[in-house]
Protein backbone atom coordinates (compact mmCIF):
# COMPACT_ATOMS: atom_id res chain seq x y z
CA UNK A 1 0.00 0.00 0.00
CA UNK A 2 1.32 3.48 -0.81
CA UNK A 3 1.96 5.95 1.99
CA UNK A 4 -1.33 7.49 3.00
CA UNK A 5 -1.06 9.22 6.37
CA UNK A 6 1.55 11.48 7.92
CA UNK A 7 2.78 11.66 11.49
CA UNK A 8 4.15 15.16 12.11
CA UNK A 9 6.33 15.94 15.13
CA UNK A 10 7.39 19.44 16.19
CA UNK A 11 10.29 19.64 18.63
CA UNK A 12 13.04 21.68 20.24
CA UNK A 13 16.34 20.74 21.82
CA UNK A 14 17.02 21.42 25.47
CA UNK A 15 18.79 24.75 25.92
CA UNK A 16 22.31 24.65 24.47
CA UNK A 17 22.10 20.99 23.41
CA UNK A 18 21.39 21.28 19.68
CA UNK A 19 24.26 19.03 18.55
CA UNK A 20 23.40 16.27 21.02
CA UNK A 21 19.69 16.54 20.14
CA UNK A 22 20.32 16.29 16.39
CA UNK A 23 22.75 13.38 16.78
CA UNK A 24 20.23 11.46 18.91
CA UNK A 25 17.31 12.27 16.59
CA UNK A 26 19.14 11.32 13.37
CA UNK A 27 21.13 8.32 14.55
CA UNK A 28 18.93 6.78 17.26
CA UNK A 29 15.36 8.03 17.28
CA UNK A 30 14.50 7.97 13.58
CA UNK A 31 15.98 4.47 13.01
CA UNK A 32 13.98 3.16 16.00
CA UNK A 33 10.74 4.74 14.76
CA UNK A 34 11.35 3.34 11.26
CA UNK A 35 11.41 -0.16 12.80
CA UNK A 36 7.72 0.24 13.68
CA UNK A 37 5.51 -1.60 11.22
CA UNK A 38 3.64 0.95 9.12
CA UNK A 39 6.24 3.76 9.30
CA UNK A 40 7.88 3.84 5.88
CA UNK A 41 9.85 7.08 5.63
CA UNK A 42 11.11 9.87 7.85
CA UNK A 43 12.41 13.30 7.00
CA UNK A 44 13.54 16.09 9.31
CA UNK A 45 13.40 19.82 8.80
CA UNK A 46 14.89 22.81 10.59
CA UNK A 47 13.20 26.21 10.75
CA UNK A 48 14.44 27.98 7.63
CA UNK A 49 14.08 31.60 8.68
CA UNK A 50 14.87 33.20 12.01
CA UNK A 51 11.55 33.63 13.79
CA UNK A 52 11.64 34.45 17.51
CA UNK A 53 7.88 33.75 17.76
CA UNK A 54 8.08 30.24 16.28
CA UNK A 55 7.20 27.68 18.97
CA UNK A 56 9.38 24.96 17.39
CA UNK A 57 12.71 24.84 15.59
CA UNK A 58 12.51 21.30 14.24
CA UNK A 59 9.96 19.23 12.36
CA UNK A 60 9.94 15.51 11.57
CA UNK A 61 7.52 14.06 9.02
CA UNK A 62 6.90 10.32 8.95
CA UNK A 63 4.96 8.67 6.13
CA UNK A 64 2.67 5.82 7.15
CA UNK A 65 1.44 3.04 4.87
CA UNK A 66 -1.03 1.58 7.37
CA UNK A 67 -3.93 3.19 9.23
CA UNK A 68 -2.65 5.84 11.61
CA UNK A 69 -4.56 4.41 14.59
CA UNK A 70 -2.75 1.08 14.21
CA UNK A 71 0.66 2.71 13.81
CA UNK A 72 0.06 4.93 16.85
CA UNK A 73 -0.86 1.89 18.93
CA UNK A 74 2.44 0.26 17.94
CA UNK A 75 4.34 3.47 18.68
CA UNK A 76 2.83 3.75 22.16
CA UNK A 77 3.52 0.07 22.82
CA UNK A 78 7.13 0.45 21.70
CA UNK A 79 7.60 3.53 23.88
CA UNK A 80 6.00 1.79 26.88
CA UNK A 81 8.21 -1.29 26.67
CA UNK A 82 11.43 0.73 26.38
CA UNK A 83 11.86 0.13 22.65
CA UNK A 84 12.34 3.83 21.98
CA UNK A 85 15.47 5.44 23.35
CA UNK A 86 14.64 8.89 24.62
CA UNK A 87 17.13 11.68 25.27
CA UNK A 88 17.07 14.51 27.76
CA UNK A 89 18.53 16.63 24.95
CA UNK A 90 14.90 16.79 23.73
CA UNK A 91 12.82 19.50 25.38
CA UNK A 92 9.83 17.21 25.98
CA UNK A 93 7.79 20.09 27.41
CA UNK A 94 7.51 21.68 23.96
CA UNK A 95 7.23 18.57 21.75
CA UNK A 96 4.01 18.11 19.81
CA UNK A 97 2.82 15.26 17.59
CA UNK A 98 -0.15 15.10 15.22
CA UNK A 99 -1.29 12.58 12.63
CA UNK A 100 -2.73 13.71 9.31
CA UNK A 101 -4.92 11.42 7.23
CA UNK A 102 -4.83 11.62 3.44
CA UNK A 103 -8.09 12.76 1.82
Amino acid sequence: MAAQDLMVVFSNPAEGRDDEFNLWYDETHIPEVLEIDGVVTARRYELGVEDPDAPHRYLAVYELDQPCTEVLERLVERASDGGLTMSDALDATTASMRVWRAR
